[in-house]
């Protein structure tokens, strides 16, 4: 609209026409005005000089760290006794030279009423899921169990199997509950809503166990989302294959990943520690090695942290499955799903009329204005099956 304000104001005025076409004159003028030019943006004196910044993507580059996050290399550094810059100045540097993004399109679901649970200390509440691992030829899988501590992130238990059946839940999730010494009345076992996991044969064991079992809502993964990020972290690692060429092969590929996982892998949901450490009682420990690594890099320099000494990340005490609103209240929250901050719909403008259903006066008046101007335009102008799974 402003480009046909631009060709026909001169000749109609300008004012006129940005009243027929229903555009605020002050937009027009804003628009045509030339823009100042940005003066650049001084160079902070606690910034990385050009060595810092190439010792810092030359560590980046290196092939432990070339497939993980800024904030895996940051932990795994300060466990190493290094300490470069922050995770945030990684991610300027690689921004910088175009070597990060959003791998794909990320969209938020609409909330609703879920289960609550809460965990506050190691296997006081679990979450079991079963994901599929693409086999040799089409139509083919292989079935992936999870058993998922929801407090530490660490995997308990977990099994690879031809199929998905009721008799293999039940004999993974005895086992698993009798490696880790679960006593009666002390777990909680969620699950979402598969075959598998409200059958009458898992539900009896868990009976007999002691176990109290929740489930998901239908058709609503956010209600189990600790095993479905387990599983993203997987099926996102730069090793993991299109296919599996046999049974084999898959138990072979989760007998290297789950050691990696529960030992190794920096999780942010848990202040970048390993689930081991979490699940083991280590964590105080490691967070003390780390807070002795920053104190002896704000030594040295303290001038490039402004907010003081800097402390390791926080570990929770306290986990959830979908908190109570005062809960989740007291932390960042995003928009809702839905919203105008969330989706970037516009909004019309309200209107009385057109929420009662009837036509709306200023929208007819602005049309017979805008059919006025084209011909005020036209006037003027010329031309327009199975083997035995392995249990772990």
């Amino acid at each position: 609209m402003l480009d046909t304000v631009r060709e026909v104001g001169p000749r109609l005025g300008v004012a006129p026409t940005c009243a027929a076409l229903g555009v605020a004159t002050a937009s027009y003028y804003r628009r045509v005005k030339p823009k100042p030019a940005t003066p650049p943006r001084p160079t902070p004196a606690r910034a990385l000089g050009p060595s810092e910044r190439a010792a810092v993507l030359g560590v980046l580059h290196e092939p432990p760290f070339v497939d993980l996050a800024p904030t895996q290399v940051y932990a795994h550094l300060l466990d190493e006794g290094r300490y470069l810059c922050s995770p945030r100045t990684m991610y300027r540097l690689l921004a910088a030279c175009r070597e990060v993004r959003e791998r794909r399109d990320q969209l938020r679901h609409p909330r609703y009423v879920a289960p609550q649970l809460l965990a506050t200390r190691p296997n006081e509440v679990w979450s079991w899921d079963i994901t599929k691992l693409l086999g040799p030829v089409k139509w083919t899988y292989f079935y992936l169990y999870v058993i998922l501590d929801v407090f530490s992130r660490y995997v308990v238990g977990w099994m690879v199997a031809h199929r998905e059946s009721a008799q293999l839940a039940q004999k993974l999730i005895a086992e698993t509950c009798a490696r880790q010494g679960i006593a009666p009345g002390v777990l909680t076992l969620h699950a979402d809503r598969g075959s598998s996991m409200t059958s009458k044969p898992v539900a009896l064991l868990l009976a007999d166990l002691g176990v109290t079992k929740t489930h998901s809502r239908p058709h609503v993964s956010n209600d189990n989302p600790f095993s479905e990020a387990q599983f993203k972290t997987l099926k996102y690692r730069p090793d993991f294959p299109e296919r599996f060429g046999s049974i084999e092969d898959a138990r072979g590929h989760c007998r290297v990943f789950f050691p990696w996982y529960n030992t190794e892998h920096r999780h942010g949901g848990i202040g970048l520690l390993t689930p081991h450490d979490v699940h083991y009682g280590l964590a105080d420990q490691r967070v003390a090695a780390r807070t002795d690594v920053l104190a002896v890099a704000y030594a040295a320099h303290p001038e490039r942290f402004v907010a003081g000494l800097p402390r390791p990340p926080a570990r929770s005490t306290e986990v959830w499955i979908n908190p109570p609103a005062a809960t989740a209240a007291s932390t960042a929250d995003p928009a809702p799903a839905g919203s105008e901050e969330d989706t970037g719909a516009f909004r019309a403008p309200y209107s009385p009329a057109a929420e009662s259903g009837g036509s709306d006066l200023r929208t007819e008046n602005q049309h017979l204005s805008i059919t006025r101007l084209a011909a005020a335009i036209a006037n003027e102008a010329d031309v327009p099956t199975m083997t035995e799974p392995t249990l772990h």
